[in-house]
């Protein structure tokens, strides 16, 4: 019987990782290296022109149509429901993705950062390293989403040393919002 009650009790390290604000100084770091891989070529896109300029999306079409070169062969690096989407979602809308890839970038990374809501800042770029995965460019891509994946989970206390001391007590979570949501969910109910 004891060993039934212990099932849903995470193991004491990973409490510790994930959950205890103490660790914030251990995830510091890497969230601010993580930031920082996001925000210097972030900057860099959204000074250029083929990202964000007059030539907007041009450098996404050229990305792509090398994505799109690598989706052929016996082994392919990139497979053909994620060529599909690439060639009839993104390359039409290429300007478009220029913006959301140079922004988004450099959004992550501020917010990564500055501790700003440290789980979605490290979900949405993990989202970004999974579709540079799936268009076969690897580079720091596997590094860069397996610490994101570690601070998505340690969403708790990641941002522990940063804006997310302040703001997640005020945000709460879905299943116990905090005094900013309580708030107006009193009001809408009134």
């Amino acid at each position: 019987m004891a060993d039934r009650q212990n099932v849903n009790r995470p193991e004491p390290i990973t409490r510790f990782l994930f959950s205890d604000s103490r660790e914030g100084l251990l995830w510091l770091p890497l969230r601010a290296w993580q930031g920082w891989q996001w925000l210097r070529p972030g900057i860099g896109k959204v000074d250029s022109a083929a990202w964000t300029g007059d030539q907007a999306g041009a450098a996404v079409a050229g990305f792509v149509n090398g994505a799109l070169a690598k989706a052929a062969g016996d082994h392919p690096d990139v497979q053909a429901w994620y060529a599909w989407f690439l060639e009839h979602a993104v390359l039409p809308n290429a300007a478009v993705f220029g913006y959301l890839v140079a922004y988004g970038e450099v959004l992550v990374g501020l917010a990564l950062i500055a501790g700003f809501v440290t789980g979605i800042a490290a979900f949405f770029g993990t989202v970004m390293n999974m579709s540079f995965l799936l268009a076969g460019t690897v580079s720091v891509n596997p590094v860069l989403f397996a610490v994101g994946t570690m601070l998505v989970l340690a969403w708790r206390v990641a941002g522990h040393w940063g804006l997310d001391y302040w703001l997640l007590p005020k945000l709460g979570t879905p299943w116990d919002p905090g005094p900013l949501f309580r708030s107006r969910r009193t009001a809408v109910v009134s």
